[in-house]
């Protein structure tokens, strides 16, 4: 699991003072992001590699709103590693309360957007992360 802490900016909220919510989608990325890091194959390697990790699936449920200057913490894990897909799932939390939970799906595609299979030496950087491994 990864942990990304984030203090919430004003640009972040809607008129009633949240979080809009799309911007979870965002912070989902971000937490995807450095799990990916944390890893030792950033998108930068992927790309580099002639690979994609595109959404094709995300889903978010919202428990309790965040406000501005909230400090979230997003707590990134995978919960399902397939041949061609990934899929990773979020919680994002406030002082320990739970506010969203989610996921999103990633087949790994090559640059004409071809679904590929995971090969095996991402798979092992993979597998030590799978939620039910924790």
């Amino acid at each position: 699991m990864n942990k990304f802490d984030y203090r919430i900016p004003y640009a972040d909220t809607d008129k009633m003072g949240v979080v809009y919510h799309s911007n979870y989608l965002k912070y989902f990325e971000m937490g995807r992001t450095e799990l990916m890091r944390q890893i030792g194959y950033t998108y930068d390697e992927m790309e580099k590699q002639g690979f994609y990790f595109p959404v094709v699936s995300a889903q978010c449920n919202y428990h309790a709103p965040a406000h501005y200057d909230d400090f979230i913490t997003v707590e990134t894990t995978i919960s399902e590693l397939k041949h061609v897909t990934v899929t990773f799932s979020y919680k994002v939390k406030c002082n320990d309360k739970l506010l969203v939970t989610g996921f999103t799906k990633h087949p790994l595609v090559n640059y004409a957007f071809k679904p590929t299979r995971i090969p095996q030496n991402i798979r092992e950087l993979l597998i030590p992360h799978i939620e039910s491994n924790l």
